[in-house]
């Protein structure tokens, strides 16, 4: 599993034009499923998420979390984080969990993001969504279960 997050000011999801997610400071996260993911992985991976310190103190240095600055999550699929472009110029996407898992654990990891307290958007898993975002910072971290899980 891999989320690519970024410390934002405000984002917003759109499908047909239709705004149907929307969050003010906090997280836009984007989350990749592979095939050997499962929910004892997304367990992890959330816990990590919700504890990262990449908010600002009062003093300037990233020593808060979601939660201490009481911070907003959207939450989008994206197959795209295990594109493979090791050969040719075309990516594959081979490593990419199959639909149905993917969209099963996407939905989980937003429930479960919500069973934590926190107001979560989301996007719509498949369908051609328009991610804006105003990043604050830049700031954005890569969180690969690989690397936190495995």
């Amino acid at each position: 599993m891999r989320f690519v997050v970024q410390r934002v000011r405000e984002a917003s999801v759109s499908v047909e034009q239709k705004v149907i997610g929307q969050i003010g400071h906090g997280l836009l996260v984007f989350v990749g499923v592979a095939d050997s993911d499962d929910r004892q992985i997304a367990d992890k991976m959330i816990d990590k998420l919700s504890k990262l310190r990449i908010f600002d103190d009062a003093d300037g240095k990233t020593n808060l979390s979601i939660a201490d600055v009481r911070g907003e999550f959207l939450i989008i699929s994206q197959f795209t984080l295990y594109a493979d472009c090791r050969k040719g110029n075309r990516p594959s996407f081979t490593l990419a969990g199959k639909p149905d898992k993917a969209n099963e654990l996407y939905e989980y990891c937003i429930e479960e993001i919500e069973k934590k307290g926190f107001h979560a958007e989301h996007g719509s898993f498949g369908a051609e969504m328009k991610v804006s975002l105003l990043n604050d910072g830049p700031f954005t971290i890569v969180l690969d279960s690989d690397e936190i899980v495995r």
